[in-house]
């Protein structure tokens, strides 16, 4: 067997505990150390894996991977020194506070072409999402209209987390850029670009200086249109994608996560069939397993061993995501004035090449 690829993980909280049981599962991944800031200084646990308080301490061990599961205001510094001692990278999705740290890290890695970088836009690899695509791209339900998607949940931090992510220095966004990227991700793997974006954005409810809630209505340069609604008051934790074909219609519902609290994951389909007086034949298929985490890991350790371009959560599509949340921040004139945002930051897209 292949000599398992050494892994250090900034960041061991919850996620980062859960990356660690997707690893060590895996024959040619191994954990060999960590770091987090609520550790006991440095050690050893007693399975072995060496562990400090401090990223630049985890750098010094012998390694070939950095898993980042760090906060906003320190992710992309840390990705970028990943990179710079010659480590791949899988970093955790926001990829920094704002749009100029993902264009830093970008150039960075632009600088390494033979190392891999990846994000963890976790929602793609879930199997509702997935068949959802196979059958968009397989033409039977012909082309998209409309897209609507929705994702909220009751609060912008939950029991037991820590205040980072309402604090803007520190986070960036609300949530928009901690959850709601995920939908935006989703809107553009199926709808493409969007050019023209219109927005609400507000912090009327919770009173942080990040937002609660963002709403947008968007449009692609060939006419499909979007609606997004990411929600930090949603009281009933929900996601919902709702997309309109010419033939025919698909309904993501739920989705598997940690808490259990999105509901079931489902998917159903609908026929138009002409002549079934908006009553069309449906079908809804339930997810009971969650292969996400797993699958993402895979994939990136796939690409690491045979030297494989990543397909999901590149770099560009990072870069892209990022700027097109930010598009929706700076589309509210007075959230951009509040806070003196500004979309028009040079992004080096030649620096990682094109999408596969």
């Amino acid at each position: 067997m292949t000599t398992p690829l050494k892994v250090g993980i900034a960041g061991y909280g919850v996620v980062g505990k859960r990356r660690r049981e997707v690893i060590d599962a895996r024959p040619d991944l191994t954990t060999v150390a960590v770091c987090d800031r609520t550790l006991p200084g440095e050690g050893t646990f007693d399975d072995g894996v060496r562990y400090a308080t401090r990223y630049d301490r985890l750098l010094e061990q012998d390694l070939d991977v950095l898993v980042v599961c760090m906060s906003n205001d320190i992710a992309a510094e840390v990705t970028m020194a990943g990179l710079g001692r010659g480590l791949h990278v899988f970093c955790e999705k926001p990829p920094g506070r704002d749009l100029d740290d993902i264009a830093r890290v970008v150039a960075c890695a632009g600088q390494r072409p033979g190392l891999k970088l990846k994000y963890g836009f976790n929602h793609r690899y879930h199997d509702s999402v997935r068949d959802a695509l196979k059958l968009i791209r397989s033409g039977d339900l012909g082309e998209v209209i409309n897209l609507r998607g929705m994702y909220g949940k009751s609060k912008l931090i939950s029991y037991g987390q820590t205040t980072w992510r309402t604090e803007r220095a520190l986070a960036g966004g609300g949530i928009l850029l901690d959850q709601g990227i995920h939908m935006v991700d989703l809107l553009r793997l199926f709808a493409g670009d969007f050019t023209e974006i219109h927005s609400v954005i507000s912090n009327d409810f919770w009173n942080h200086d990040v937002e609660d809630n963002a709403y947008a209505l968007m449009r692609t340069a060939d006419g499909k249109v979007a609606m997004l609604h990411s929600s930090a008051t949603q009281w009933r934790h929900g996601f919902r994608l709702e997309m309109t074909l010419s033939k025919g219609a698909i309904t993501l519902s739920g989705i598997l996560s940690g808490s259990k609290s999105y509901g079931a994951e489902t998917m159903t389909v609908a026929w138009s069939a002409g002549d079934d007086v908006g009553d069309p034949k449906e079908q809804t298929t339930r997810y009971n397993r969650d292969p996400s985490w797993a699958d993402e890991i895979a994939e990136f350790a796939d690409a690491i061993r045979n030297d494989q371009p990543i397909v999901n959560g590149s770099a560009e599509e990072a870069l892209k995501t990022m700027h097109l949340v930010y598009r929706i921040y700076c589309a509210d004139p007075q959230w951009k004035a509040r806070w003196g945002l500004s979309d028009d930051i040079p992004v080096p897209m030649a620096a990682v090449g094109s999408a596969p």
